[in-house]
């Protein structure tokens, strides 16, 4: 794999040196050895801010969807109130996982270029 190449798929060559990883989630390969070095603590970090954006994206898409119903009449007040207290106990499940995985609301939200961030900023 040529440099240009490495470069685009995020895998660095590192020939002649020692193969460990610079940068958190960062990948090294040592062709002299022909090994792969990873940063588990950052993989299973990024992996973990992977599934967590995905959850707060529903979670937000639940909730607007919620508030559409609710605006429509189309819910009777207990479910209301149990719709009301499902999304709080998801609220704070993700704050306890953000905080766990040292990650804030912030984190999650993915710049999608001209389109903006994935997720509307008035949650932090």
């Amino acid at each position: 794999m040529s440099g240009s190449e490495a470069s685009r798929v995020g895998l660095h060559d590192n020939a002649g040196r020692d193969g460990a990883a610079d940068n958190a989630g960062r990948v090294d390969i040592d062709n002299n050895a022909g090994r792969v070095d990873i940063d588990k603590d950052a993989v299973r970090r990024d992996l973990m801010k992977l599934v967590l954006t995905i959850v707060e994206l529903l979670r937000q898409l639940m909730e607007r969807q919620v508030l559409r119903r609710v605006d429509q009449g189309d819910l009777d007040d207990e479910q209301v109130e149990d719709l009301g207290t499902s999304l709080m106990h998801l609220e704070e499940a993700m704050d306890e996982l953000t905080e766990q995985f040292g990650l804030t609301l912030g984190d999650l939200n993915l710049e999608l270029g001209p389109l903006g961030p994935l997720l509307p900023r008035d949650r932090w």
